[in-house]
Order: C-alpha cells, then structure tokens, then sequence
C-alpha cells in the first residue's frame, strides 16, 4: 500500500469518472460482483443510492478540476481508471465549446494525472477510455453504404464536435501511452522513465441499449427510445429513415467488453482502439420487431433533417475483429436473442413494477 504526501497509507482503488451514467452504473455493479479493489466514483450529480452503497467513495468533482481530481487522488492508490465522463454528441451540438472543454480538457487531466502517478509507482496506470462510432465519418450515404463494415481507421472524418472530441482523445491517449514527453532529458540509465507510464486502452461503442433506462443526449438513442416508449404505451415519432441502419449492443455486452479489454494483458494488445458491436438492424427493422412484442405500439417515423445526417455519416457495420484476436470479443446477442433474453423481460418487469 503507497503513503500519502502526508504519511498516510492510500487505499487501493479503482476510480471511475462520469459514474452517474448507464456506463458507470453498469461497471460499478460488476466490481462490486467481483473481488477487486474498492471504487472511488465521481459525477458532478449525486450518484443514487444503490450506486453509492457500492462505492467505498464518490465524490462531486468536475473531470475539468484539475485541483478536486488531485484533491481526491491524493488520498488514494489508483492503478486503474475509467474515464466516462463526457458531454454526448446531441447536446454537444448545442453547446459545443463546453464540450470541447469537457470531453478533451478533461481527458487531459486524467491522462495528466495518470501519467504522474505512474512515474509516481514506477509502473504504467492503466486508463479506460469510451469512445463512439461517432469518430466515423462518410461523405455521402452511398459511400456509407458502398463500404459497410469499417476498421477502427479507416474513414475517420467526424462531423460533430463530439467525435471530433473522441478521435482526437484517442490520439491523446497513444500520444501518453507511447511518446509521452519523448525528448525529455530525466532518463534512468539511458532509458526514458516517461514512455509508458500510461496504460491506455480505448472502447469504441456502437449505439447501446439498455433495459433499465432511457439514455439522453446520444444520436443514437432512437432505438432505446422506440422500444421504452412502446413499453410504456406512448407513441413515439422516430427521427431517422426506416432505412437508417447503424451498429448496436446492449449495454451488459459493453459493460463486459470493456471489462474485458481492461483485463486483458498488455503485451498482446496489438493497438489502441478496439471496435465492438452485435448487431446492425435498420431503425424499420427494430419497429418491427417492438410490434411484435408491443401489438399496440405507435411508432411513426419523421427524420429530423439534421439528426439524420449526423446518423448517415456513421457507419453501417464494425469490423470487430482484432478485438476478437486480441482479447477475444465475441457479442452475445442477435438482435432477436436481445430482445427475447434481455430487452422484453427486463423492460416489462420494469414497467409493471411502476404502474
């Protein structure tokens, strides 16, 4: 166990940034399945109370705070984090220079303070990023369509301030973890004593969906929102094509990937950045399937001209597999099987809960 600045032992913990989110929710409560090291949560919202109950901190902290994320850190021994903090890609629309300030700036300061501690333990801390399909960006629908499936680089034009924010923190994030403060002069025996001091590993997420809430602020929101509003018995105007097609998983199959990745050993991590999805039905595909489910359930469709373009410049389908040769990625679901095994049990049970 490390001392403090002041002498005192410093728990050992993992720490997660933005835990408020369905991510955060969803990453504390497997740590707290497993025999880990104790969580320190941070959201600048109160965490609820289950949530809280399974941390052994959480604090209220703006990730741009440089001075509470120090405050905070100095009382505990972080050797991991989870940085899913983060303004998402609709609102970030509306208020872009804030998200710039969120999304980069405060990445910076984890990347910053990761960097410190590792050279602080003599061996690198690993850093968990989140990023999104909206990294991505086509030209035109045809060429979206003439392509299909994408690598993790290939066509990595975004046109919003979100996933610009993201690719450029992905490249931050092999800036730390490979040529961090390349030509300085404080090296141990001839080796640079900066290079790797930062583990970071990035998650590209498609569209997620959850069965316990309905997330906002994503672009890609149009499918949890279609089935959680047919669940409740509300119509819902759907603000892209039918035809509107783009990857998605359930949010347990993140939640497991990126706990996966994190596990996974170093030295057979073959990059940064890693795909990962299970299905890519098209949003007519999805109503579909909620009315098979959902008899009664009113979903129109009137694209929203902006959202839909933002939605076309994102891929139809991941390329999934280095993260599959690496680690071993593997989706659980189909779509059918997410609906059957998880979507429709937990969404009813949820439901009939409140009424």
């Amino acid at each position: 166990m490390e001392q403090s600045a002041l002498g005192e032992r410093r728990q050992p913990a993992v720490f997660i940034t933005g835990a408020g989110g369905e991510v955060g929710h969803g990453l504390i409560s497997s740590f707290s399945d497993e025999r880990r090291p104790d969580i320190v949560a941070t959201d600048l919202r109160e965490l609820d109370h289950k949530s809280r109950e399974k941390c052994a901190a959480t604090y209220l902290a703006d990730v741009c705070d440089r001075d509470a994320l120090d405050r905070i850190l100095s009382m505990y021994q972080v050797k991991e984090m989870f940085h899913l903090a983060a303004v998402l890609s609709t609102r970030a629309e509306f208020a872009p220079e804030i998200a710039h300030q969120v999304n980069v700036n405060g990445t910076v300061n984890i990347l910053q303070i990761a960097a410190e501690q590792g050279r602080m333990y003599g061996e690198p801390v690993k850093v968990v990023f989140p990023s999104s399909i909206a990294a991505y960006g086509f030209g035109s629908l045809a060429q979206k369509k003439e392509v299909g499936s994408v690598t993790e680089y290939e066509h990595c034009k975004p046109s919003t301030m979100y996933g610009c924010n993201k690719l450029y923190c992905e490249h931050l994030g092999r800036y730390y973890a490979h040529s961090y403060r390349q030509l300085a002069t404080d090296s141990v025996q001839g080796e640079d004593k900066n290079r790797g001091v930062v583990d970071f590993r990035c998650v590209r997420y498609p569209g997620l969906i959850s069965a316990e809430t309905v997330p906002t602020g994503g672009t890609s929101d149009f499918v949890p929102e279609m089935i959680h509003a047919a669940a409740r018995g509300e119509k819902y105007k759907c603000f892209v094509r039918e035809d509107t097609r783009i990857p998605f998983m359930t949010m347990p199959e993140a939640i497991d990937a990126t706990l996966q990745l994190a596990a996974a050993p170093r030295e057979e991590l073959t990059q940064i950045v890693y795909n990962i999805s299970s299905f890519s039905p098209s949003a007519g595909e999805v109503a579909e399937l909620v009315k098979q489910y959902f008899p009664k359930a009113n979903i129109s469709f009137e694209p929203d001209e902006r959202r839909q373009a933002i939605v076309d410049s994102w891929p139809e389908a991941l390329d999934c597999s280095v993260a599959t040769n690496d680690w071993g990625f593997a989706p659980k679901y189909t779509l059918e099987q997410a609906f059957e095994e998880y979507l429709i049990p937990r969404i009813t049970k949820q439901y009939e809960s409140k009424a």
